[in-house]
Parts: C-alpha cells; structure tokens; sequence
C-alpha cells in the first residue's frame, strides 16, 4: 500500500464544490429537456438538490474512506475500480432518501413522479461520479 493519506478538510470541500460545479453545468440542460423544464426551473431545482447531496456527499465519502482504509489498508486514491463503482452507487442510493423530498416539494410532481426524475438524476449522476472520482484521484 502506498504513503497517502486520507483527504484533508481542504481537499475535501475542494473535491466536493468542483464535483456540484461540474454536475450542475452536465445535468442541467439534461434535466429540463427531459422534465420538459424551463432552463431557469431546472437550474434553481438542481442548486437546491445539489446543496441537499453537497452536505450529504461531504459526509458520506468521509465515512465511506475512513471505513475502506480500516477494512482494506487503501485510502481512496488507490481505489480500484470495482470499489469505485460500489462507491458511486451506494452514494447516489443513499442521496435518494435526501433529494426525493426536494423534487416533490418544488416540482409539480407527484411523489412516484419526483422519485422517477430523482432517479434519472441519480443514474445521470453515478455515471458523473464514477469518472469524476477516477480523474480526480488520477490528478491528485
């Protein structure tokens, strides 16, 4: 196993915003043509969400890097693949219990409808998670 470390707070928070910075610029255009959403409408719905998944995010993969390097020797950045993708899911899984609620209280969705489009995002979003960790962990 290598030397690394577990990411500081600073490295975190920078991991996090760039993460939120590039899902809104991908998902967003995305979101609304599918939800037959205003641009606007999509962008304001998806700041919110991602300010709900940011917090959750910051604590879920702290969590998730503490308990990997204790069961297996590896910090993050030495992660491979199949770990990554067990990662990527159970993140966008949990996020779901958070998000659900805020698509049903700002769209005019029904509850069936609000957990449809969450989970279209959280798909969108996996696939977004996947490679984003990968590159971010190639550049760190």
């Amino acid at each position: 196993m290598g030397t690394a470390t577990i990411r500081s707070l600073r490295e975190r928070i920078v991991q996090t915003l760039a993460f939120e910075a590039g899902g809104l610029l991908l998902i967003t255009p995305l979101y609304g043509w599918m939800a037959g959403a205003q641009l606007g409408e999509s962008l304001a719905l998806l700041v919110v969400v991602s300010v709900v998944v940011m917090a959750w995010s910051a604590f879920f993969n702290t969590v998730f890097d503490i308990v990997e390097q204790r069961l297996t020797g590896r910090v993050a950045s030495e992660r491979p693949a199949r770990w990554r993708t067990v990662h990527a899911l159970a993140h966008e899984a949990s996020a779901v219990l958070a998000s659900c609620p805020v698509i049903y209280a700002l769209t005019p969705f029904d509850w069936w409808g609000a957990l449809w489009a969450d989970l279209g995002l959280t798909v969108a979003y996996a696939a977004y998670a996947f490679l984003f960790h990968l590159a971010f962990d190639r550049w760190r």
